[in-house]
């Protein structure tokens, strides 16, 4: 149709051309794509006539509300600019004809490609580090919640440098018949999000992603994503192919290295600065050897070499159950390279080598997971998840344990029902598969089952409480496990997200580790000093409020009243602090409360103004909730909705993680002024808030509250349960309170 409509534009001519460049030029339009043309000229028409044509051409695209990038050039001039201008040159490598004359264009698309491949020596570099920049500026398509289809790395972008690099050197091809399917598929994304939004949009937002499912035929936003990150990971996978063998060419033999051969192990060696298979390697009959060349690559920081992977690929055999030892100790080698290890895996499993020796690992492959949490597709977390916890295997007595249920520890999620339940079940057949003894095998089941023990009870529960670490101590069992979870626990949250682990989480979960240590050893948990201390009762002695901050701690100290503890946290939301944990308690009708903080956009608050307000909300003199509001709008934007399935909002009561309390647990999506909800709920419930724990995960928060009835007793009746899950949910808009 653009064709068409141009041509007429530009009418007869026999000294002018209408050339498309780029996306056009490779008849790549997307609804909302510019127009990319040069009108080439051969000079002999005046200046004044070729601007008149172009004008004729250019006026009715811009009337039209049509992008249009062009110029205006003779075949020199064109030439000249794409000498000196990457974007120009890679632009003419896919100039075809529109209309005009057609020798002109031809003379202008021959030319330009025979000075490209000519530069060549000085062009590779160049788009190669070009394409480094772009990937470090738009991040990974495969792994992202909400990729760049065009510019990130796995995405088109990449397919056009591949396909200007092999028209510039025979050592790399445009990746055949995988890289073409990946490009078609994230081309028909990038051309239905256009048509969803009505605008130029390259970013596969959140909320598009289930409209565009469903209109190019997934079953559903996950099947999406996952199709998109596979297409992607075989670009750049490809791509980080290509762009090693243009370095190594670049590098010539003496930079690629500097002998013989080098033996690496039975059928291998390094040569030319990769890991190759030796003329008698016999994948066939050694289900080893490719696990074993991975191993080497990673140890001698290389990568396998692309005929190797393919012959591995065409020859390997499936893992014979159980694995031979070699293959488990190359499996655990490998592992226990660190993040040398990613790579090499990962070409493994572009080449399918990877689900042929684990087929678990089918179900999590490109799965992703569409929350701000967690950063990378299951599979990849895996890997990254091994990969940190390579860093720790000092910390543990079984490091092959840590490294291999690294790996395993959230395979359950390819799996139906809860990803905890799945993965004990399905870590229970790998573990004896790969060779592991009975015991080892309990322990890997172990790590999975309890995997998220440290974390959630560091996080939710009080520490403080003895009930606490009784609790884990039994569960755990033993200082192995321990160490393990623990370093698993930081190998984890380390892969999940920046969201994930902090000084704060960190400080807590090594707290925690020492207590239940401590108790493994037969040491009696002692009870923390309670509220108040002497110096809070001198304070309460005066009988007035006061607010006093050390650091991130804010203490509150005011006569005793119901929702004293809601007030306090309405008015530190206001200042952009969201509550890490909280502490609580009454004496002789005053109250005290020290919140730990922390600000929620990083930079500190005015702590003058933070306690004015303190002083204000507690006084009754704040309107909480009309400044909360006035807050939530002003931030909405910086606060959007970061999940694509938003967690179902649950309130539960466990009465057996503390003597003396019941602990509320609300999940929610988070917001602005969400814990001074919850707690004004809690206290129109005549609920008094003893300690708090509040953590977010991304787009929810998970909120623990230590609660006691107005008897000063747990809240053991069914009915006053009930009234208290309703008044939290209508505090957060999630219930209809009528």
């Amino acid at each position: 149709m653009a064709d068409r409509w141009l041509t007429g534009l530009l009418g007869a001519q026999t000294h002018m051309a209408l050339v498309a460049v780029g996306g056009f030029g490779r008849r790549e339009l997307c609804p909302a794509s510019d127009l990319d043309v040069v009108l080439v000229h051969d000079g002999r028409s005046s200046a004044a006539v070729v601007q008149s044509v172009a004008e004729r051409i250019w006026y009715p695209v811009w009337d039209a509300g049509i992008g249009l990038d062009h110029s205006v050039r003779t075949v020199k001039e064109a030439l000249a600019v794409a000498a000196g201008d990457l974007k120009a040159a890679l632009g003419l490598l896919d100039a075809r004809l529109v209309a005009g004359d057609a020798g002109l264009a031809a003379d202008l698309i021959e030319r330009s490609r025979r000075q490209w491949v000519k530069g060549a020596g000085r062009r590779l570099p160049e788009l190669a580090e070009s394409v480094a920049a772009r990937h470090e500026r738009f991040g990974e398509v495969a792994f992202l919640l909400e990729p760049e289809l065009k510019e990130g790395k796995g995405g088109l972008r990449d397919v056009h440098a591949l396909r200007a690099a092999a028209l510039a050197t025979p050592v790399v091809d445009a990746g055949g018949a995988g890289v073409e399917a990946a490009h078609d598929l994230l081309l028909c994304v990038r051309v239905e999000l256009h048509r969803r939004v009505g605008r130029t949009m390259d970013r596969l937002l959140l909320q598009e992603q289930d409209a565009v499912a469903d209109a190019l035929g997934h079953a559903d936003a996950d099947a999406l994503m996952a199709a998109v990150s596979a297409a992607a990971r075989t670009i750049a996978w490809t791509g980080d192919d290509a762009w090693r063998r243009v370095a190594s060419a670049r590098a010539g033999p003496r930079g690629r290295t500097t002998g013989r051969d080098r033996p690496l192990g039975p059928g291998l060696v390094l040569r030319d600065g990769e890991v190759a298979l030796t003329a008698d390697a016999n994948p066939a009959g050694d289900p080893s050897l490719a696990l074993r060349g991975a191993a080497a690559a990673a140890q001698s920081g290389t990568w396998l070499a692309r005929a190797a992977l393919d012959r591995l690929a065409a020859e390997t055999p499936p893992m014979p159950d159980p694995w031979p030892v070699a293959a488990r100790t190359a499996l655990v080698g490998l592992l226990g390279t660190g993040v040398d290890a990613v790579a090499p895996l990962e070409a493994l499993d572009q080449q399918g080598l990877l689900v042929r020796a684990l087929p678990e690992w089918e179900a999590v492959r490109c799965k992703p997971q569409r929350n701000a949490y967690h950063r990378f597709t299951v599979d990849r977390h895996l890997l990254e998840a091994a990969a940190n916890a390579a860093a720790l295997t000092r910390n543990v007595a079984r490091p092959d344990l840590l490294l291999v249920g690294a790996l395993l520890h959230d395979i359950g999620k390819g799996f139906p029902g809860d990803h905890t339940d799945a993965g004990v079940e399905v870590v229970g057949r790998i573990g004896p598969r790969l060779g592991f003894a009975p015991d080892d095998v309990a322990v890997l089941v172990d790590m999975v089952r309890h995997h998220l023990l440290l974390p959630d009870v560091a996080t939710r529960r009080d520490l403080d409480d003895p009930a606490t670490v009784e609790a884990v101590a039994a569960v755990v069992g033993d200082r192995d496990r321990l160490e393990l979870l623990a370093a698993l626990t930081e190998a984890d949250s380390l892969a999940t997200g920046p969201a994930a682990w902090g000084a704060w989480k960190a400080g807590l979960v090594a707290d925690l580790v020492a207590r239940v240590a401590g108790r493994l050893a037969g040491h009696q948990v002692a009870a923390a000093p309670a509220l108040p201390t002497a110096a809070h009762r001198r304070l309460m002695a005066d009988r007035r409020p006061v607010v006093d901050v050390a650091g991130t701690e804010v203490t509150v100290i005011a006569p005793d009243r119901p929702g004293l503890f809601c007030r306090v946290a309405g008015a530190l939301a206001l200042h952009g602090l969201d509550v890490r944990s909280a502490a609580a308690a009454a004496e002789a009708g005053m109250a005290v409360e020290v919140f730990e903080v922390e600000p929620a956009f990083g930079s500190p608050p005015d702590w003058t103004r933070v306690t004015a307000d303190v002083e204000r909300a507690v006084g009754g003199r704040l309107s909480l909730d009309a400044r909360l509001a006035e807050r939530a709008r002003a931030y909405a934007g910086l606060r959007r909705a970061s999940t694509a399935r938003p967690a179902e909002p649950r309130v539960l009561f466990d009465d057996e993680a503390s003597a003396t309390a019941t602990v509320v647990e609300v999940r929610a999506p988070d917001g602005i002024g969400v814990l001074y909800r919850i707690t004004r709920a809690l206290a129109d419930c005549d609920l008094d808030v003893r300690s708090a724990k509040v953590s977010t995960l991304g787009h929810e928060v998970v909120d623990a509250f230590y609660v006691m009835d107005a008897s000063g007793a747990k809240v053991a009746d069914a009915g006053h349960r009930r009234e208290v899950e309703l008044a939290v949910l209508a505090e957060l808009g999630l219930v209809d309170p009528a």
